[in-house]
């Protein structure tokens, strides 16, 4: 998915990276998997449904309630899965890819590989890209209190005794983060989106970890062999 309204890093989707608009990248990803059929984008932005038409993927047209700074992700995922299923009704959607328009790092092997596991495991919900970042840990998280001042952001009882605690940031073992670069879910998910486990609902609840270094977030979609699916 790419909008291009983002405020954080205005055009960020279509910025240069080597020579090539950021959004190429997963794409080519995409296209580039033996086992997807069928890759749209869902977005507003005109020179992203360019790049797509340049490099042969469908476009969807993201409708203004859900461009806004407000509007989850969940919902596009939601709106384009119905449209593809209007524009696909002979098929049988087995898996939906959904990627990041600013997640180069994904790899058409690492969408492969989540692919197969979920193939040889009907109980699991989705495989995501995964990173780890110990030093992000709950533990070390803070808010700012009523008097300006930092507090835990989890009370440290969670993790046990706090006399155990210290300030080793591997203490607590690995802190793997849903880096949002991919996410390959079964339609349940899609269907039933309040039956995920939050934030991302879209990934319902039995998730398998793909394990990549530094992802980053971003928005895309696609479709396996047999089924229909979408860039976001």
């Amino acid at each position: 998915m790419g909008r291009k309204g983002s405020k954080g890093f205005p055009g960020k989707n279509l910025h240069p990276v080597f020579g090539k608009p950021l959004a190429y990248y997963p794409m080519r990803a995409a296209l580039a998997t033996p086992e997807i059929d069928k890759t749209y984008i869902s977005t507003d932005d005109e020179k992203l449904m360019a790049l797509a038409e340049e490099n042969a993927v469908g476009v969807i047209e993201r409708p203004p309630e859900l461009c806004t700074d407000s509007a989850l992700g969940e919902h596009v995922y939601e709106h384009a899965y119905g449209v593809i299923r209007r524009l696909n009704p002979e098929k049988n959607i087995e898996l939906i890819v959904l990627l990041m328009c600013n997640a180069p790092t994904v790899t058409a092997a690492m969408i492969s590989e989540g692919i197969n596991v979920l193939r040889a495991n009907p109980s699991y919900d989705s495989a995501v890209s995964v990173s780890r970042y110990n030093m992000w840990s709950p533990l070390r998280a803070r808010k700012i209190d009523s008097d300006g001042l930092l507090k835990p952001f989890v009370a440290f009882e969670t993790f046990g005794d706090p006399k155990t605690l210290n300030c080793d940031r591997d203490s607590q073992g690995d802190v793997w983060f849903a880096d949002m670069g991919v996410s390959i879910v079964r339609p349940r998910c899609l269907d039933n989106l309040e039956g995920g486990l939050l934030p991302q609902k879209w990934m319902g609840c039995n998730n398998y970890p793909l394990k990549q270094v530094g992802g980053c977030d971003g928005w895309l979609c696609i479709g396996l062999k047999g089924m229909a699916a979408y860039t976001l």
